[in-house]
């Protein structure tokens, strides 16, 4: 068995999947919103290490069909090295259909056309990225080391190249101050990918508000539920989506929204309405529930 290098994050839909861990933290790990690997300094795993964690789980080899590389972005790795475990992996499981990981935009940008493409070929098929905002000036108040040109750029490039997408919004990120060119903003730069899937949740605090006060680059006043939802709003009426899967049904959200564009637009902006034109009486997630 594996033995793993806690704390271990994974995406909700990777839950039956086996989680190979290729690199320990995050490259990055200086988002003023996060705190997934606080506790970890970043390195890149040794290849004799990882394939001796697959030869673990060879006995169970046809129980697997999907397999996602963590830690926090796993297309840190050269090309070479995420090539030798890629045809590993094929190799030690007969029945792998997916290979997913998180990945940051300037990971895929290190990347040629031709070797995304390769990736591809090789059963890398699924890439999770947390674009949080399409907004430059809040990407760059809470530190995100990208932008609006950088993440379109490179997130496209890997469309193209054959590698589907699942990206991630954060409800409430740049507080009241910022709430509108958060949402329009960020409807644009989805507009522009055009993933396969879209998921939005709300930020969270988990070292206190007044912890993320501190790291985040200006005056930050947090939005109420109905002030979350009102920004939700504004970021669904300005998506346009020739096919995407939506999920907004993490643990952190407050109104539950599933649905596909371009079909089920309207009628998650009607579930919104509701909400607003009555607050009193919506049905919303306890705050109880929150995180569970």
């Amino acid at each position: 068995m594996i033995n793993y290098h806690e704390p271990l994050f994974r995406p909700p839909s990777e839950a039956h999947s086996l989680i190979l861990q290729v690199s320990l933290g995050c490259a990055w790990n200086k988002c003023a919103f996060c705190e997934m690997y606080s506790s970890k300094t970043f390195t890149l795993r040794k290849e004799k290490d990882v394939f001796a964690d697959i030869e673990a789980m060879s006995p169970y080899a046809n129980d697997y069909r999907k397999v996602f590389l963590a830690d926090g972005n796993a297309m840190v790795l050269s090309f070479d090295k995420l090539s030798r475990i890629l045809d590993q992996l094929h190799a030690t499981f007969p029945r792998l259909t997916r290979v997913s990981a998180y990945a940051i935009p300037k990971d895929i940008a290190a990347k040629t056309d031709d070797e995304l493409q390769a990736l591809a070929a090789k059963g890398l098929k699924l890439l999770y990225v947390g674009i949080e905002s399409g907004d430059d000036e809040l990407l760059g108040r809470i530190n995100k080391g990208e932008d609006f040109a950088s993440t379109s750029h490179a997130l496209q490039r890997a469309r193209k190249a054959g590698i589907k997408l699942s990206v991630m919004i954060l409800n409430g990120l740049g507080g009241k101050n910022y709430s509108q060119q958060h949402a329009i903003n960020s409807a644009k730069m989805v507009n522009e990918i055009q993933p396969e899937f879209l998921s939005t949740l709300v930020l969270s605090y988990p070292y206190g508000e007044a912890h993320f006060m501190k790291k985040f680059d200006g005056e930050f006043i947090p939005l109420d539920t109905i002030g979350l939802i009102a920004e939700m709003k504004v970021f669904i009426e300005n998506l346009n989506l020739s096919q995407t899967v939506f999920r907004s049904d993490h643990a952190s959200n407050y109104l539950i929204l599933r649905g596909n564009f371009p079909r089920d637009k309207q009628e998650m902006l009607n579930r919104i309405n509701a909400v607003l034109d009555d607050p009193a009486n919506a049905k919303l997630r306890p705050e109880w529930m929150r995180g569970l």
